[in-house]
Order: C-alpha cells, then structure tokens, then sequence
C-alpha cells in the first residue's frame, strides 16, 4: 500500500487533472502484473459545490481497477467550514480518516486530492498543510503556469516546512494551451528549485480533452518518478 496526496498552490491549480494523469498512467503501466490485478483508490478529501466527484465518475465508473471516494459533500461551492456553517452541518474529518483507513488497506495506491492550497482552511483550526503533516502523508504539490506563481510557490513550500510537512516534488501544469511555451518566463524550473530546494518532477502539457488518458499517460510516463515514491508508480 502507498499513499501520494496531490495538493495545489491554490485553486484551479489543475490538482484534478494531475491526479486524473496519473490515474490513467496507473492503469497503463501498474494496474495489472503477471500475478494479479492491482486496485487505485482516487480519494478525494472533501468537496464543495460540484465538479471532481462526478468527473471521476465519468472517468472512472466503470473501471474495476479504479474506486473513486469522496466521503464529505457540501452542495455550497466555498471554504468546507464555511459551507457546513451554511449548511448547518459540520466537517466530519472522523467519517474521512475512517474511510481513509479503510480505503489504504485495501487499496494498493491511494491518490488523495485535497482543495485549495496548503492554506486552505478544512475546518475553523486546520488547514490542507496541517492535516497532510498530521497524517504524515508524501505530498506532491501542483503549480500552474501562470503570473504569480512563483510567489505561490514559494509560500506553499515555506508553509510545508514550518509543519514539517513531506513534499515530495512539484509538477508544473499548463492550464492553457499557450502555456507550455512560456514555462522558463512564468514558472522556470531551476529558479522555482532554487528558491524552494524542492525538485521540479515533470510537467502536465496542455491536454485539451480530460478524457484522453494515452496522452495523459505518457506525460506522466516522463516525470521523474521516483522522487514521488519508488513503488508502485515507478518500478515497472
């Protein structure tokens, strides 16, 4: 069982796409062997409003290989604590920890998506960063490429130290289809690794339909992996 939790600078980071990348890498390279099937939970923490969920689904619904769990929905598209304050309803993270629980024992991969960047608040006293670090889990963290992301970047990173938190690497997005012309003016890599001493592992190109997992696959496939963990993404 492993364990890898794709957060983002902010939102509309690209974290879904990522995770969605990697997904269908897992089930071209790492969801069957010789011996056996293999099984990927995409865990997604928590979500307001609508979107990731049923995205998933569509994707995913009828893949045995793939489970899709979102344990807390909140039909009110802002901060969790501020849509259960709404709803009149609270952030169970209990009924999330024990879905989690169950999910990474039987799972062999888990990939949980959190929202927001590390600072986004999950309840009125933690944050993204705060239960990733309370959890111990390895991290990736997602940058799109856009201005001001270098600064994003460097916040997020500098949170993720002062809450000893284990942030494996950063994936640089392109959220546009200009974008992936301007990575060295808007996110260059050996600045961002300089300023953050944390390793740029791969890009996600502009990939215009969600849905064409060979190509998401393959861009995947370039990403250095063993930085995130050496199984079971890597040892194929």
């Amino acid at each position: 069982m492993a364990v890898l939790s794709i957060a983002g600078t902010d939102t509309d980071a690209g974290k879904t796409w990522v995770t969605i990348a990697l997904a269908a890498y897992w089930q071209k390279y790492c969801a069957r062997t010789a011996q056996e099937a293999r099984q990927l939970t995409i865990f997604k923490l928590m979500q307001t409003g609508t979107g990731d969920w049923e995205l998933y689904n569509r994707l995913f619904g009828e893949c045995e290989e793939v489970k899709v769990i979102v344990p807390l929905k909140f039909p009110t598209p802002v901060a969790p604590p501020v849509a259960a304050a709404k709803e009149g309803k609270n952030v169970d993270l209990s009924k999330v920890w024990q879905e989690y629980s169950v999910a990474r024992q039987k799972s062999d991969l888990v990939l949980m998506e959190f929202l927001g960047g590390l600072g986004s608040p999950i309840t009125d006293e933690l944050t993204v960063g705060n239960l990733a670090a309370d959890w111990r889990l390895s991290t990736i963290l997602v940058v799109p490429v856009r201005l001001g992301a270098i600064a994003h970047t460097v916040a997020n990173v500098a949170l993720a130290r002062s809450l000893n938190l284990d942030l494996k690497g950063i994936i640089l997005n392109c959220t546009q289809s200009d974008r992936q012309a301007q990575i060295e003016d808007l996110t260059p890599v050996e600045l961002i690794q300089s300023l953050t001493q944390i390793p740029v592992i791969g890009t996600l190109p502009y990939v215009e339909d969600i849905a064409d997992s060979e190509r998401l696959a393959n861009a995947v496939a370039d990403w250095d992996l063993e930085l995130i963990m050496p199984k079971p993404l890597s040892f194929l």
